[in-house]
């Protein structure tokens, strides 16, 4: 994938608006601050996996919060946000959603008994 067709791939998944967006000597980051922070929360995949962090479904819901209370009064007027809360929001939200994956991933090993057919 060339970087062009990457950063067309992004325009179907953020709006990336320049003020809402990163710039980094003078270029716009391929998408906004908001989802630039939930990739960023996607590196915690790992510490899931290795068991490191675990959530359960109720800190999973409260680290999406902030996100969605961020994104929604921001979207009706209520208040301005800004690209850092954008980001930092969107990591816990990245973060939340690698939980998530975590937890969907060992029900489908304990329920599939995949484990047993590796060893």
């Amino acid at each position: 994938m060339t970087k062009k067709e990457f950063y067309e791939s992004m325009l179907n998944v953020c709006h990336r608006r320049p003020e809402r967006s990163f710039f980094w000597k003078g270029k716009q980051f391929p998408v906004c601050a908001r989802c630039t922070g939930t990739v960023l929360g996607f590196v915690t995949l790992p510490l899931f996996a290795l068991k490191i962090l675990s959530l359960n479904f109720l800190w999973i819901f409260l680290l999406m919060l902030p996100c969605w209370l961020d994104g929604a009064t921001q979207l009706y007027g209520w208040r301005q946000s800004n690209n850092w809360l954008r980001l930092g929001t969107g990591f816990l939200l990245g973060m939340a959603q690698m939980g998530l994956v975590a937890i969907v991933g060992d029900w489908i090993i304990e329920k599939t008994g995949i484990i047993n057919l590796i060893s």
